[in-house]
């Protein structure tokens, strides 16, 4: 099989799985999964006009006497007649009645001699008056209307939405305690003898970094972490550790040439997995490969240097996860270089990029220059000049 030119290994990765099963799952474990239906409000938001600031309830025209309070969490009060005002808390329910909300630093009392101020505002009776014409004018604006945010029935987040924690939010608010959401599964097997799992480099070996760079990186890319291990350079035990994955997706590092101990083309075949894409035209990274097992699962086989790691994840691993979660492949912002790019002629080259412009320490082995990067740039064969418009893909921070 020959390398699979950039683009096109991007797309073979995006169909060769389908959406793993939905399933309804708690609230509080469905972070970095994907909506997989339409979640509708249970309730109107909010349920009823609620104050949006400290200060009044009023009605009608000031001034205002003021009488009791209401405070957030307990019921509204007596209905206000005018002329009559009520202190009120933010998010408390308003009284029948009330027009809006004098905030508190809008609203001027007129106290009685011998009277002191108390709790949040002033004492029963006292009159209120509105700063000014602007403060009165802002009494309609301090509320919080019912269904202002949405009604119940409403489409709140829509299928395939990724629930980050802003719409994790928004789907308590709206009610609910369980949704129905796609969220694959991954075992990382970090492969090599030669990876020291604490402690700095030493006696020739080195510390694995891709095995806590990835932990972190996957679930950005909707991925919950099944397992993570490691698995030393002998055929035997790679073999028997993908028998032992039963995750969703399997993402293996290093291995993935044909090296005299690069063991991973002869496991695949030993349990019949069909390669899919097998090195890719691009640098650093050429030898990743794409494959799915005998039961439909796919494989990911990363390169282990840690860049070029970095490169098969962005090439195959991303719209792999996408397809899994039932979602198209991520596409990145376009932006322009602040200077010439070179690339050879047969490969696309994937760059680290801040601002535009290459960084430093960016070799096939190194990490220190992706680590300051904002996007890692899609540079063609060739290479491109400054000004070019080029897909910038995101990276995770």
């Amino acid at each position: 099989m020959s390398s699979c030119r950039w683009p096109r290994a991007r797309e073979l990765a995006a169909r060769a799985v389908l959406p793993v099963p939905s399933r309804r799952v708690p609230l509080a474990q469905a972070g970095g999964a994907v909506l997989a239906a339409d979640a509708t409000a249970r309730t109107d938001l909010p349920q009823t006009d609620t104050a949006a600031m400290d200060g009044w309830a009023v009605a009608g025209p000031p001034p205002w006497r003021v009488s009791g309070s209401v405070l957030a969490g307990g019921p509204p009060g007596p209905a206000l007649a005018a002329g009559t005002a009520t202190e009120i808390a933010t998010g408390a329910v308003l009284p029948v009645g009330a027009d809006g909300v004098l905030r508190r630093e809008h609203g001027v009392p007129s106290r009685e001699p011998g009277r002191s101020s108390r709790g949040l505002g002033m004492p029963d009776g006292d009159l209120l008056a509105p700063l000014d014409q602007r403060a009165a004018a802002r009494v309609g604006a301090d509320v919080r209307r019912a269904g202002g945010e949405c009604v119940a029935g409403e489409v709140v987040l829509g299928a395939g939405s990724r629930l980050g924690p802003v719409a994790l939010g928004l789907l308590a608010a709206a009610g609910h305690d369980a949704v129905e959401v796609r969220h694959p599964a991954v075992d990382l097997l970090v492969l090599g003898d030669e990876l020291l799992g604490s402690g700095p480099a030493r006696d020739g070996r080195l510390r694995d970094a891709l095995g806590p760079m990835l932990t972190a990186w996957l679930p950005a890319l909707g991925l919950a972490i099944g397992s993570r291990r490691h698995v030393p350079d002998r055929a035997g035990a790679l073999d028997l550790a993908l028998r032992g994955c039963l995750s969703d997706v399997v993402v293996t590092t290093g291995s993935t040439a044909r090296g005299p101990v690069d063991h991973l083309h002869t496991a695949l075949a030993a349990i019949g997995a069909r390669l899919v894409v097998d090195g890719v035209a691009v640098r650093p990274g050429h030898p990743q490969l794409l494959a799915v097992l005998p039961d439909g699962r796919p494989l990911v086989g990363l390169p282990g240097n840690p860049l070029a790691a970095v490169s098969g994840l962005l090439t195959l691993l991303e719209p792999v996860a996408a397809a899994l979660a039932g979602l198209a492949p991520a596409v990145g912002v376009f932006g322009a270089l602040v200077e010439d790019v070179a690339a050879g002629q047969d490969a696309h080259r994937l760059v680290p990029v801040r601002a535009g412009r290459p960084v430093l320490f960016a070799g096939p082995a190194m990490l220190r220059g992706l680590a300051v990067a904002d996007h890692v740039a899609v540079i063609p064969p060739g290479g491109a000049p400054a000004g070019t418009e080029l897909e910038l893909l995101p990276l995770p921070h």
